[in-house]
């Protein structure tokens, strides 16, 4: 008996062509209970065993060939057991509607980065930093300004310099009232005065500075102005050289050449320096240090400190060699607005070396301490 393909499918979905007319059974009426039949051969595999093909529209089923033993008693035969079917590599598929192989089924994507350019960023860099390369040297063998390639090279010197008035060297002007205060200790009660300002471009600029100090109802200890020329030479620092004029009452007074820097260090310490030579051959310095601390938008705390030196003895002007004074104050301000900015503070200076002996010789201390009020503004 041959092995029935499709043994075991459902196949009540299926539209199958209605079977031919059977052939005439050569053994019909036969007796065949005594025949000892051969054993069947083995079931081949059904390679859809299993599946559920109810969805498939199939093609009409050829015509069933006849069986040879239709109608005969088989009740006597002996039978060899059916082997076991081979595994079904379709078993427990959905043949409804075959679906697409996916070629990256199962495959762990998330590693891939996509299309986009790998591009380096900080991270990739060692300590946080893009490694910059230098520019070939291909781009420096143009002219400076390309424009120069395709238009007269005079025509574009004016016009770059034309740019530069109208953009660059926009030229201002600035006063600066760094203090103007009343100090109150146990000698008299004194007034002093430090201002600067400015007039020029970004780059080139003629700066002056004046300073100086006296007692209420008494006279004047001293003044000076300085005239001077500023380069810029950084973005936050410039080189300034001129002349410096001090006047002291008694008439004795002296004329300086003047060089020094001023700037702005990193974390916003602000800083003065300067060297004074004066027509006498006295070589002097002084170096200034300050820096604003912010309470609040409007209330501001500034240190500042200030060291003179001097190269040699000055005893017309009571000064001696080395480290001759150091001053140190603290303010604490309020700005009314950013233009004006009453303060109160304290302050504390004292004279070193020969110079204290100076002080001490006119029957004055070498140090002292002074509360003061003033204010400071610029426009």
């Amino acid at each position: 008996m041959a092995t029935d393909p499709h043994a075991g499918h459902d196949m009540s979905g299926m539209q199958a062509a209605p079977a031919p007319a059977a052939t005439a059974d050569p053994h019909a009426g036969h007796d065949m209970s005594g025949m000892q039949a051969a054993p069947a051969p083995a079931a081949a595999a059904d390679p859809h065993a299993g599946h559920d093909m109810s969805g498939m529209q199939m093609a009409p089923a050829p015509a069933a060939a006849a069986d040879p033993h239709a109608g005969h008693d088989m009740s006597g035969m002996q039978m060899a057991p059916a082997q076991t079917p081979a595994a079904d590599p379709h078993a427990g598929h959905n043949m409804g509607q075959a679906p697409v192989a996916d070629p990256h089924a199962g495959h762990d994507m998330s590693a891939m980065t996509g299309g986009a350019p790998n591009i380096p960023t900080s991270v990739d860099a060692v300590g946080g930093r893009m490694v910059e390369t230098p520019p070939p040297a291909a781009a420096r063998a143009a002219p400076a300004h390309a424009a120069d390639l395709l238009f007269d090279p005079a025509v574009m010197a004016a016009s770059r310099k034309q740019l530069l008035v109208e953009n660059g060297d926009i030229r201002s002007t600035a006063v600066l009232i760094d203090s103007i205060e009343s100090s109150f200790g146990d000698g008299e009660k004194g007034y002093s005065w430090n201002a600067q300002g400015w007039t020029g471009g970004d780059i080139n600029r003629f700066w002056w500075k004046t300073e100086g100090e006296g007692d209420f109802g008494g006279k004047l200890h001293e003044a000076e102005v300085q005239a001077l020329y500023s380069r810029a030479i950084a973005p936050f620092w410039d080189v300034q050289a001129g002349v410096r004029q001090d006047f002291r009452p008694d008439g004795d007074d002296t004329t300086y050449l003047t060089v020094g820097v001023q700037g702005v260090a990193p974390y916003w310490f602000e800083m003065n320096a300067a060297a004074f030579l004066s027509t006498e051959g006295d070589l002097t310095a002084r170096a200034e240090v300050e820096y604003d601390q912010r309470i609040t938008q409007k209330w501001i705390v500034q240190p500042a400190i200030e060291v003179a030196m001097s190269a040699s003895d000055i005893p017309e002007l009571e000064i001696g060699s080395g480290l001759t004074s150091v001053t140190a104050g603290l303010r604490l301000r309020y700005e009314i607005r950013k233009e004006f900015a009453p303060y109160v503070g304290v302050e504390w200076s004292r004279s070193l070396g020969d110079t204290a002996d100076y002080a001490r010789a006119r029957d004055e201390d070498a140090e002292d301490v002074r509360l003061i009020v003033g204010i400071k503004a610029w426009f």
